[in-house]
C-alpha cells in the first residue's frame, strides 16, 4: 500500500495498481505538486460538501469513470455536474474491490455556498472514511472537532495511520488534535489541514514533537511525499 499527501485534506491511497483518493483539492492549492489530469483512481471519496474539498472531484471522477462516493445529499449533487455517485451513510462500509471504506462521523458544518444567488445549498453530514486493504486500517478524520466518540472508533479498530487535521479555526487544533491521537490510537498520526490559508498556518513539527512527549509517534508529509505500508 502507498499513501501520497497531495496538500490540504487531498489523500491518494495506491493498493495491487488501484487507488482512491479523499477530498480532491489540488487546483485549487498553489503549492500542490500534481496536476488534476495526472491522477488515475478508481474512486473518489468526499468527507463534506465544502469548495477545499470537492473542488476537483468530477473532473478526476469523469476523466477515471470513477464513482464519486459520499453521503446521499452531496452525491445527488455531484451527480448534478454528471458524475457516476455512490451515495453512502454514516456507519456504512462500502466494498470497492481493492479496499473497503467505512464512513464515519465527525463534527463539521457542510454546505456548498452559491455566492451568485446568495444561497446555500445543504450538503448532508460531515464524515470521516475508515480505509481497509491488505490488512491495514487508514483513518481519514475528515474536517471535525475534538467529540469523545474518537475512543469509541479507537477501541473499535487497530489504526495503522490516521491522518488528523489541525488547522484550528474551522478545525481541531493541535492541542485537541493530539488528544483525538491519543484516543484513536494508531501507530502512527499525519497532520493534514493546515498551512493551505493564512488562517489555518501550523508548525507541523511541532505538532509531532508534541506527540512524542505523549509517547505517539507522528510524521510529517509534504506535499507530494509518499509512505508505503
Amino acid at each position: 500500500m502507498k499513501i501520497t499527501y497531495h496538500g490540504q485534506s487531498t489523500i491518494l491511497i495506491e493498493v495491487n495498481g488501484k487507488s482512491l483518493i479523499i477530498d480532491p483539492f489540488i487546483s485549487g492549492n498553489a503549492a500542490a505538486k500534481v496536476k488534476v489530469e495526472d491522477i488515475k483512481v478508481e474512486a473518489v471519496l468526499l468527507t463534506h460538501a465544502h469548495a477545499d474539498h470537492i473542488l476537483d472531484a468530477a473532473p478526476i471522477s469523469k476523466a477515471n469513470h470513477a464513482p464519486v462516493v459520499s453521503n446521499p445529499e452531496l452525491a445527488a449533487y455531484m451527480s448534478w455536474q454528471g458524475v457516476e455517485t455512490i451515495g453512502m451513510n454514516i456507519g456504512g462500509t462500502l466494498d470497492l474491490d481493492f479496499a473497503k471504506a467505512k464512513m464515519t462521523h465527525a463534527f463539521h458544518s457542510s454546505g456548498i455556498i452559491d455566492e451568485e444567488n446568495k444561497n446555500i445549498l445543504y450538503g448532508g453530514m460531515p464524515s470521516g472514511f475508515i480505509i481497509e486493504a491488505e490488512g491495514k486500517t487508514i483513518l481519514h478524520a475528515g474536517d471535525t472537532g475534538l467529540f469523545g466518540d474518537m475512543k469509541m472508533i479507537g477501541d473499535r479498530h487497530n489504526i495503522d495511520i490516521a491522518f488528523l487535521p489541525i488547522g484550528d479555526h474551522f478545525t481541531m487544533g493541535p492541542e485537541d488534535a493530539v488528544q483525538a491521537a491519543e484516543w484513536y490510537k494508531a501507530k502512527l498520526i499525519i497532520p493534514i489541514h493546515y498551512n493551505t490559508f493564512p488562517v489555518i498556518e501550523q508548525d507541523g513539527d511541532a505538532f509531532v514533537r508534541a506527540l512524542e512527549e505523549r509517547g505517539i509517534k507522528g510524521r510529517v508529509l509534504e506535499l507530494g511525499e509518499s509512505i508505503e505500508l
